[in-house]
């Protein structure tokens, strides 16, 4: 293996630790707004170092770009769905943890 191979296996090794966080996060955390927070930041994470480390490990240009722009639309529609879900709860009345 060369080292552009190394590299990318790296950021996808570094980027399974933020899938399994989120999902502790989703079981552990108190409420919906706070589970909404680990599941959008940790998974985005996650799946941004997961894309380009699978784009780094094949070689080539196109597809690095496809597995960026998927990144950016899951970045954009999981940020939506966070922001509706949350306004959802705050009409059925569900109160943040701690207030």
């Amino acid at each position: 293996m060369n080292t552009v191979q190394w590299i990318g296996g790296l950021l996808v090794f570094l980027g399974i630790p933020f899938f399994l966080l989120g999902t502790l996060g989703l079981l552990r955390f108190p409420d919906v707004y706070t589970r909404l927070h680990a599941l959008a930041k940790a998974d985005n994470v996650g799946l941004g170092l997961v894309c380009i480390g699978l784009g780094v490990q094949s070689g080539s240009v196109a597809l690095l770009l496809k597995l960026i722009l998927i990144w950016v639309l899951m970045l954009i529609s999981s940020a939506t769905v966070a922001g509706l879900i949350a306004r959802t709860a705050l009409a059925r009345g569900l109160r943040p943890w701690g207030t």
